[in-house]
């Protein structure tokens, strides 16, 4: 097949491009700069000039491919809404060029938007509105695609993805903890944070390509339902050789900055469907055992 992937040259992204590719499948890389062209020339890709904002650019590379795969996005917290909005055109002009198809469209979302802290489930469904969280704009795009028939199913990414080369979460708990001089926790440190590798996530997205499913289908990209943040904390207390600390909730915003709320997380994702619908069986290292190592304290 001929694949169209969004955020080719990112840590997901480039991933799955990589897995594709060794699958014997064509890779169509978007790629917003010559630097990203070049990128997604060299994983093995071709490269398809355009970006998040195009939608003409968009809708033609879907329309040219046999399946598209969509992880980009505009990581750029401090207009949060107005990012997870340009989310929802993206998708809106994938799905576009897919209507009256039966070529499959994989969107990147999240496992925590259900809003649920405990056994989330790939048939639960979000319930706040885009105005209460941003991000719920995305699979509400989907399902408005899954309704006119297209082919699309929901990628549900954990907070955590990780592997070398991370620039998300985990690494900025390590810069937080070099920073602060110590690495904190909230309370009891028992939130959960689930947690994937970046490889087994490629190889979840390569197999839902693989197989028919219905129109609207979650997949959990998840191979660990959850790991406790303090023992994130304590490993990386233990690598910096600084002090593994808790905070009450009303300390929080002062060690963790805005990153409280992150730190705060508290979900447990299940991914038993995914995996008998799949056959999916993670093996790359847990979250835990891939943080203990020093790509992650290198300091570049």
């Amino acid at each position: 097949m001929k694949i169209f992937v969004t955020g080719a040259t990112g840590f997901i992204g480039s991933a799955i491009v990589q897995e594709l590719l060794r699958a014997g499948h064509r890779v169509l890389g978007l790629a917003r700069s010559d630097a990203a062209a070049a990128a997604v020339a060299a994983a093995g890709a071709e490269p398809h000039r355009g970006d998040l904002e195009d939608a003409a650019s968009l809708r033609a590379a879907a329309a040219a491919s046999d399946a598209t795969v969509h992880t980009g996005f505009i990581h750029d917290f401090t207009r949060y809404k107005e990012v997870c909005d340009t989310d929802r055109r993206v998708i809106e002009a994938l799905g576009a060029a897919l209507v009256g198809t039966q070529r499959p469209l994989l969107v990147a979302s999240g496992v925590v938007l259900p809003g649920r802290k405990t056994g989330v489930t790939e048939e639960d469904r979000a319930t706040a509105s885009p105005d209460a969280l941003p991000r719920v704009a995305t699979e509400l795009a989907c399902d408005e695609l899954a309704a006119r028939g297209v082919h699309v199913g929901v990628l549900r990414f954990p907070p955590t993805v990780h592997g070398e080369g991370d620039h998300g979460f985990v690494p900025m708990l390590i810069d937080l903890a070099r920073k602060q001089g110590a690495s904190a926790y909230i309370g009891e440190g028992q939130n959960l944070w689930p947690a994937v590798h970046r490889f087994d996530a490629a190889t979840l997205a390569r197999l839902a390509l693989a197989q028919p499913f219905a129109p609207g289908t979650r997949f959990h990209v998840v191979a660990e339902e959850g790991v406790p943040f303090k023992a994130i904390a304590e490993v990386i207390g233990r690598r910096l050789q600084v002090p593994v600390i808790s905070k009450t909730p009303a300390e929080a915003a002062a060690h963790f900055g805005w990153f409280a709320h992150f730190a705060a997380l508290d979900c447990r994702a299940s991914s038993k469907r995914t995996r008998e619908t799949l056959g999916w069986t993670p093996v790359q290292p847990d979250l835990l055992a891939d943080l203990d190592r020093p790509p992650y304290f290198a300091q570049g």
